[in-house]
């Protein structure tokens, strides 16, 4: 097959067995065939010009077209839920919900598929594979679709746009997610505690963190589990390492992630983009929107403890609770005997032992060892100089 994508490197997918040398010079997303690239285009010019007669519904290529017309004709209808499909293949793959049959299992973790496809993505979370290299920057990713998305970034280029507020995304997906912000529309339910969520993925995650306790990724230097490879990860860096390359530009303290940074910065700049759909409220952090969700609007769910009568907005307020319940002291302080079932609570605590005094008052000038303490002074301190606003 003859290349048209200039000079388009085939190799640049490293996991890719076929060749795919039509080039996408807005997203550079690589097609293997001139129509599949022709019709992609449409995602950029935003020309959606092939109607259903059906519904009206407008899409950009005819093969989305077809797809959703098939939808109508009941082509490929499931006959548990009546739910209809564009596809054979997504009919298939959604049988096997009903079925509940997942022949393909992990030999490290025992989770099972429904496809091969999916064992095989799964797979790499373990190897730590990344076949998928951009070409401009030389990232690696597990997944195709996350190099797609990612190769926006390397683009002003922002297609996708809400009909509500005007605000243009890269990412067809990013759209979908903020969309529902707007329409508070939460379709994914628990069936155990039916708490609803906006997106499968959110759904999926607070199965496996609050009703199942299944904890598959554990932590080589100090064998503590988790149930996602992100949270594995994060703890490694969080815990095991001490880099830190953020640094925040107005106060100077070092973070191990550009997203902590993000938040910490918000206490510099006063800056509160969490705002609540029933209120005129406005809040710092998300935590802060959901609590207030919970008190004055009644929205949301509880996290109730079932040992005794209290409950917490956040599922991790109620793990630390829980802990406090067992009473199991993991975490030894090094320089005394003294044990603790919270590893904040450890670190608080370590702060003692040492001269160090890395919290300074900003109106005095006096130094302290925690966080907690100069901002318990700081309040003392402003009223004694007469600071009421502050």
């Amino acid at each position: 097959m003859k290349n048209k994508a200039g000079s388009n490197n085939a190799t640049e997918y490293l996991h890719d067995d076929k060749l795919r040398p039509y080039l996408c010079t807005v997203c550079c997303k690589r097609f293997k065939h001139k129509q599949s690239l022709n019709d992609h285009r449409y995602i950029h010019t935003q020309e959606k010009v092939h109607s259903c007669t059906q519904c009206g519904k407008h899409f950009s290529s005819p093969s989305k077209l077809r797809k959703h017309m098939n939808g109508h004709s009941s082509k490929f209808k499931c006959v548990e839920c009546e739910k209809c499909f564009g596809t054979r293949q997504a009919l298939t793959i959604h049988t096997q919900i009903h079925s509940g049959v997942k022949p393909f299992e992990c030999t490290v973790c025992r989770k099972r598929f429904a496809v091969a496809d999916k064992l095989a993505i799964h797979n790499r979370t373990h190897t730590g594979e990344k076949p998928y290299m951009c070409h401009i920057c030389e990232k690696t990713f597990r997944q195709r679709g996350h190099l797609y998305t990612h190769s926006r970034i390397h683009s002003e280029h922002k297609p996708y746009t809400c009909q509500v507020c005007g605000t243009a995304f890269k990412c067809g997906a990013y759209l979908n997610r903020h969309i529902s912000r707007h329409t508070g529309h939460k379709p994914h339910r628990c069936h155990m505690c039916q708490k609803a969520f906006s997106r499968l993925y959110a759904l999926k995650i607070h199965i496996s963190r609050v009703h199942t306790g299944d904890k598959p990724y554990k932590c080589s230097l100090c064998n503590k589990s988790f149930n996602q490879s992100s949270n594995l990860q994060l703890h490694k860096r969080r815990v095991h390492s001490n880099r830190r390359p953020y640094d925040c530009p107005y106060c100077g303290k070092l973070f191990m992630t550009n997203a902590e940074l993000k938040r910490h910065v918000r206490i510099h700049t006063g800056a509160k983009p969490y705002s609540c759909r029933h209120c005129s409220q406005h809040f710092t952090w998300l935590m802060q929107l959901k609590t207030h969700l919970l008190k004055s609007h009644n929205e949301g769910t509880w996290f109730k403890c079932n040992i005794c009568p209290k409950k917490f907005s956040c599922n991790g307020y109620l793990r630390e609770h829980l802990i406090q319940h067992e009473d199991l002291r993991s975490y030894a302080c090094s320089e005394c005997p003294k044990r603790f079932n919270l590893a904040k609570y450890l670190k608080c605590h370590q702060l003692g032992h040492f001269k160090f005094r890395q919290f300074c008052c900003g109106l005095c000038g006096k130094t302290f060892k925690t966080k907690s303490w100069v901002v318990h002074h700081f309040k003392k301190c402003s009223k004694q100089l007469g600071f009421v606003d502050v």
